[in-house]
């Protein structure tokens, strides 16, 4: 008697699923993880450029020259440090408030204030 050819099949697509599913779950417990390590993904050591090259770059440019956002070239000269870190928690025009938050923003607001 032949066994049907179907079986095959099914028990690829059975083990598929459970996989993805396998997959899944392990990309949203790490997704987790990172969350609670204080951080939308970036790391305790990264460096205030990477910071805004991370959030900010894709508004103000990766050379701080504009874009959609204003140009951050020299706005050191124009805003002091807390002015800028109030900015980066609040937001104000049409930037929304903390995409940084925490060290992350203190150390951006210190780099930018830098910026004259």
């Amino acid at each position: 008697m032949k066994s049907n050819p179907l079986i095959p099949y099914g028990i690829i697509v059975v083990l598929g699923i459970v996989l993805m599913c396998i997959i899944g779950f392990y990309g949203a417990s790490q997704i987790g993880n990172d969350q609670a390590k204080g951080g939308g993904g970036a790391t305790a050591d990264a460096s205030p450029k990477q910071i805004f090259e991370k959030n900010c770059a894709s508004c103000h440019g990766q050379n701080l020259e504009g874009g959609m956002g204003p140009s951050l070239q020299h706005i050191g000269s124009k805003l002091s440090k807390e002015q800028i870190l109030e900015q980066i928690k609040n937001g104000g025009g049409a930037m929304p408030g903390g995409l940084i938050q925490g060290e992350e923003a203190k150390k951006v607001a210190e780099w930018l204030a830098k910026k004259k």
